[in-house]
């Protein structure tokens, strides 16, 4: 017989005295928060970051558990956030495009994963009045609304409530988003702000990507919305305190896909893959621990319901990783539709290696995407430097024009992914085998659905009206300036209604 995790606390307390992960068993229903960071691979400074402060999540890991090897099913926001929401990989409920499906209900038999929380009694709230932006990002390519009931007919509700914490709502779930470290006009803002913004001469780039002082000062920005959403951090865990609700709170902090930059979010490498995944729980956890298991997101969705008494229903492709026993040996990762580039790439990925499979192999990794064009100062360096033959090997790679049809990388010995062993006889064997699996992964997690309803992005008309109306902004951005994506929205918008 299986036990979730809060009935082995209640009944087996003293036994739990021992264990190495859980010191003792709390008296009731513990709060979940849900703290999701956005566009952020584990940089912070417990996990090695060079030149990061995060001191608030710092010590969330030193008295909690920290992931070395937890890992998003796909590396954009929207397919990652369904699969998370539903617990479910998000090939598997036809939710893989980007922004696309969104008036389609899950299968009949797949639900949120706050509908088991609220019919366990549970109050489910979203964002909080006091983040940036409020954190009420949703994102889900399924049919949804913020606040309301659901029940996948008529309601389509996610959450009871939105921004506050309060104790007449315990036992209560809440997800809020962290948006400060997601690409925005606002990343200069912050840096001006803060009381110490990090000094690009201190970062470590990866090899990568070119060592030039737009690309450092790009990546000191990066850094300081991290320290920035540290802040935030610190903020929602003194709140808990001042409440008297900390000692009875579990705070799970992640990515919801990696980084904004070269090889990240949109690609199955692992700064787009692989993402930070802390856990503290006070009356539960009491040891600082670094853990290696593959983690996939979906399992952390699993882990929360276990955590809440619940049940994890059969249909779900994720795990609790909280229970004896849990081992995971791949996660599953996948690439499709990312606004107007239409995309079919693969992944296995353990902790060890990683096995790519790209079905759309005539098209090179940098495909000119409308959106990224306003947010990535490092492309258009690295651009300029390429057709100057001034780009390094390592970095020139991303801007090949083609992709290998597979790819594979010993992760040990090779972090960067430098180095593509797909031929090499020595690892034949456990690339047939990656392979082979991978076909099984894939067949097992098919949707029954087709049904293909994309959204229009209106990134690429912003673009292409800014080049042809105001060359002089498009020479900023090749020069290596975010020049705005929301303020040529604005611009586009007005010159639109003046027609």
């Amino acid at each position: 017989m299986r036990f979730s995790v809060l009935t082995c606390f209640m009944l087996l307390a003293v036994a739990l005295m021992a264990c190495n992960t859980v010191s003792e068993a709390p008296k009731e229903k513990p709060n979940i928060i849900w703290l999701m960071a956005e566009d952020i691979a584990p940089d912070l400074e417990c996990y090695g970051m060079k030149a990061v402060k995060t001191p608030n999540l710092n010590k969330l890991a030193e008295s909690g558990l920290m992931f070395t090897n937890c890992f998003v099913t796909n590396p954009i926001c929207s397919p990652s956030r369904s699969a998370m929401m539903t617990g479910v990989h998000q090939t598997k409920i036809n939710a893989q495009h980007h922004r696309s499906n969104r008036k389609i209900p899950l299968p009949e038999n797949v639900k949120p994963f706050t509908y088991w929380l609220r019919e366990a009694g549970y109050t489910t709230i979203l964002g909080h009045e006091k983040v940036r932006g409020k954190g009420m990002k949703i994102d889900c390519n399924f049919k949804t609304q913020a606040i309301g009931p659901y029940d996948g007919v008529k309601n389509f509700g996610l959450f009871d409530k939105k921004q506050t914490l309060e104790p007449q709502d315990q036992p209560f779930f809440a997800q809020i988003q962290l948006n400060v470290t997601h690409r925005g006009d606002w990343w200069d803002e912050v840096r001006s702000q803060s009381k110490h913004p990090v000094n690009p001469d201190e970062v470590e780039l990866p090899p990568y990507m070119e060592d030039h002082p737009v690309i450092r000062l790009d990546w000191a920005k990066y850094l300081d919305q991290i320290e920035y959403m540290d802040n935030e951090v610190g903020m929602l865990v003194l709140e808990l305190k001042d409440k008297g609700m900390y000692e009875n709170t579990v705070i799970i902090f992640i990515g919801d896909n990696g980084r904004c930059n070269v090889w990240g979010k949109g690609y199955l490498h692992d700064p787009g893959l692989r993402i930070p995944l802390i856990v503290n729980w006070p009356s539960g956890i009491k040891k600082n621990e670094v853990k290696h298991e593959v983690i996939s997101a979906t399992d952390i969705t699993a882990t929360i319901l276990d955590i809440a008494g619940i049940e994890v229903p059969d249909y779900m492709t994720g795990k609790s990783f909280m229970q004896d026993g849990f081992a995971r040996e791949y996660a599953y990762g996948a690439r499709d539709l990312w606004d107007e580039i239409m995309e079919r790439s693969r992944s296995l990925s353990t902790g060890k290696y990683r096995f790519i499979r790209n079905d759309m192999a005539d098209q090179g990794w940098d495909m000119h995407q409308a959106y990224l064009e306003f947010y990535r100062p490092a492309v258009h360096i690295m651009r300029g430097l390429k057709e100057e033959k001034k780009l390094s090997p390592a970095a020139s790679v991303f801007f090949n024009p083609t992709k290998p049809a597979e790819e594979f990388y010993d992760l040990e010995n090779d972090p960067f992914e430098l180095n593509n062993l797909i031929d090499d006889p020595a690892y034949a064997e456990v690339i047939g085998k990656m392979r082979e699996d991978l076909l099984k992964v894939e067949k097992e997690y098919q949707s029954d659905d087709d049904t293909f309803e994309p959204t229009t992005p209106k990134s690429v008309q912003i673009f292409e009206w800014m080049k042809q109306n105001h060359p002089e902004i498009y020479q900023e951005m090749l020069n290596g300036k975010e020049v705005g994506f929301h303020r040529l929205g604005q611009m586009y918008k007005a010159a639109q209604n003046e027609k």
